[in-house]
């Protein structure tokens, strides 16, 4: 499990959620409400995530991006699927070293996930349990 820490850092920092000691129940509360259309950006930016797949991950027409962008806020569903991704891209971070082993690694194929890229199964609870599940056995070096 990640740190609260290291996902805040993830979803965008302080400038994002501003109380000092950030909580899994701070974090809930913000997805219910919706996050800050900078947390995306800071996300996709974060992990060079192409906005392209972000789209497609996030289930967000490039209409109804545009949408969020001018309101500055997603919807309660978008921030939960944006948190999804937030919470496989910080465990992979923390299993590779770095933000930019873990983007490389979420953004290529994956003989383990079927030649699959991470970042194609995180639009579905299912298939970011079974990139959780790849992440768990690289940290404790079983083959994959």
């Amino acid at each position: 499990m990640i740190s609260t820490g290291r996902l805040v850092q993830t979803l965008g920092g302080k400038g994002v959620f501003r109380e000092r000691q950030t909580t899994f129940a701070a974090i809930i509360d913000k997805a219910r409400t919706g996050f800050p259309y900078a947390t995306l950006e800071a996300l996709a930016t974060r992990f060079e995530i192409p906005r392209e797949t972000l789209v497609r991950v996030l289930h967000l027409p490039p209409r109804t991006l545009a949408r969020r962008k001018k309101a500055h806020r997603l919807s309660a569903d978008e921030s939960d699927r944006l948190l999804r991704l937030a919470r496989v891209a910080a465990r992979a971070e923390d299993v590779f070293g770095s933000q930019e082993r873990a983007g490389a690694w979420l953004r290529g194929t994956v003989r383990a996930l079927g030649s699959v890229r991470p970042l194609d199964l995180l639009d579905t609870d299912l298939g970011a349990q079974q990139v959780e599940r790849i992440l768990g056995r690289i940290e404790h070096g079983v083959y994959s």
